[in-house]
């Protein structure tokens, strides 16, 4: 019987990894807070935090080329995080949304995956935990894979073998000096790959809030980028392939989104009710407030959302707020009360983890990249159809002369470790791309598109309205991998190098 100190699994995680205060003099006792874990029951219940509870999104989308210097001041909270963010600088903040509170987050959620493993191992004989077992493995993979894609290298082949990755933790912390070391982001993919293989065979459908939880489906789709990450184009499409029965009925349809309020649209867009949506997390986050308001952010007006679509139509996306708080409403807070006497808590922002969206557009860029772009069009066309305004059925079919006369070549924009092998495929991904800045807007996941495809960024910096400096972000930048928090080098981690 396995008694869990869940106070204990978590901090001596921090203090180790990302500790915050010194707190030897509270780790000196073990707090009355105990579980005996002894029940499938209490192993899912513990699975239920091994997701992160903090949010990437406010650093990678400030990051990204999505976010330019708007014109006016609006004074959001915390405006330096968004500063330093937007200018690519280490943080040395710990509040939400900041990079360190993200690297917390991931390790707790590690830890309490590791916590249900070996709770799971004990009681093997006792029960069948086979679905738990690989939802927490899926899980433990899950995390790591977001730390690596912020703190190491992109995957390069060539150079992943001595890249320096993240700490892969694969036990319960039993001692309070536990030391660790990078892993290369080679160790780390390998760690991934055979976690989330291993937990694919073994999970389930969960049949309470099975979108709030790793599934064969969402274990899939996360698969599905993961290869895409890594450059394994086959594996990209025999995992999006059992996910894509009828692409048109299982992606967003924003045509549908423009008869909505825009209440109605922050509702539906993270709901688990909306088909698109395959798996759905509620983190710890002011992103809900201050996505529109941030000085970094979407400009009113911007060509994103007026050009580049290959039918020569109207895409369906629509922006609101004008110059200062220009959005595509996509996030509602839930306000946690944890004093009611002060009025004081903490923000909840719902966030989509993965959608069919991006499955069905990983599977196009692979297809691109296997050359077979018949299949490339098809998946594009699916897409266009419910993002494009009077698209016709009968009439309206993607050709690769409109994908290469709309993402024409430009020298040097692109340049992945692998290479294209001439201009028809360089624009297939182009418009791949295009079509995922659009979708994910607001949501962080072009800066790992980014990272990906080596994307050289220029924009203005301006501050309390007047214009500083151009900012570059060249390509190779060594800002590209955010720098380790200064707690966890405090305690032995080798810094990334500047």
């Amino acid at each position: 019987m396995k008694i869990l100190y869940k106070k204990i699994t978590k901090v001596t995680a921090l203090l180790f990894l990302f500790s915050l205060v010194a707190c030897n003099d509270y780790l000196s006792e073990l707090p009355d807070d105990r579980t005996t874990i002894n029940s499938g029951e209490k192993i899912k219940a513990l699975i239920t935090g091994a997701y992160p509870q903090g949010n990437y999104m406010l650093m990678a989308e400030l990051m990204s080329d999505n976010a330019l210097s708007k014109p006016t001041n609006n004074g959001v909270a915390n405006d330096l995080l968004h500063e330093q963010m937007f200018n690519w600088e280490e943080s040395i903040d710990l509040n939400q949304d900041s990079p360190t509170a993200y690297w917390v987050a991931c390790y707790e959620a590690i830890a309490q995956a590791n916590q249900a493993l070996e709770s799971i191992e004990e009681l093997k004989n006792q029960f069948n935990l086979d679905a738990e077992k690989g939802e927490a493995l899926i899980a433990r993979a899950y995390a790591h894979f977001m730390l690596v894609n912020f703190w190491g290298k992109h995957f390069d082949p060539s150079t992943a073998n001595s890249d320096l990755g993240i700490p892969y933790v694969t036990k319960p912390e039993t001692v309070l000096i536990q030391k660790y070391t990078r892993n290369t982001v080679k160790e780390v993919y390998d760690f991934i790959e055979r976690d989330l293989n291993e937990g694919l065979k073994l999970i389930k459908n969960r049949e309470e809030n099975p979108k709030f939880h790793f599934s064969k489906e969402s274990g899939q789709a996360f698969a599905v980028r993961f290869y895409t990450y890594k450059g394994d184009w086959d594996q990209v499409i025999l995992n999006a392939n059992e996910l894509l029965i009828n692409p048109r009925l299982q992606v967003r349809d924003m045509v549908a989104y423009r008869t909505l309020s825009y209440g109605e649209r922050t509702f539906r867009y993270n709901n688990t009710l909306e088909d698109a949506n395959i798996l759905v997390n509620s983190v710890s986050s002011w992103w809900a407030r201050s996505f529109a308001s941030t000085n970094y952010g979407l400009l009113s007006g911007s060509d994103i959302f007026t050009s580049g679509n290959p039918l020569n139509k109207q895409w369906a996306y629509q922006t609101f707020g004008g110059d200062k708080f220009s959005n595509l409403p996509k996030f509602d807070e839930y306000f946690k009360i944890t004093n009611q006497s002060a009025g004081t808590g903490f923000g909840l922002t719902p966030q989509v983890l993965f959608s069919y969206d991006e499955v069905l557009l990983n599977r196009a860029e692979a297809y691109a990249m296997k050359e077979n772009y018949t299949n490339s069009l098809k998946d594009l066309t699916d897409f266009l159809s419910k993002k494009t305004v009077g698209f016709n059925n009968g009439t309206d079919n993607l050709t690769a002369e409109m994908v290469t006369d709309t993402y024409p070549v430009i020298a040097n924009e692109l340049t992945p470790s692998y290479g294209f092998k001439d201009d028809k495929q360089t624009s297939f991904v182009k418009a791949v791309l295009s079509f995922k800045q659009k979708e994910f807007y607001h949501e962080g996941l072009r800066w790992f598109d980014v990272r990906r495809f080596n994307i050289e960024i220029k924009r203005a910096y301006k501050k309390q309205n007047s214009f500083v400096s151009e900012i570059t972000l060249a390509k190779d930048d060594l800002r590209r991998q955010m720098q380790i928090p200064e707690s966890a080098t405090n305690i032995g981690l080798i810094k990334n190098p500047r």
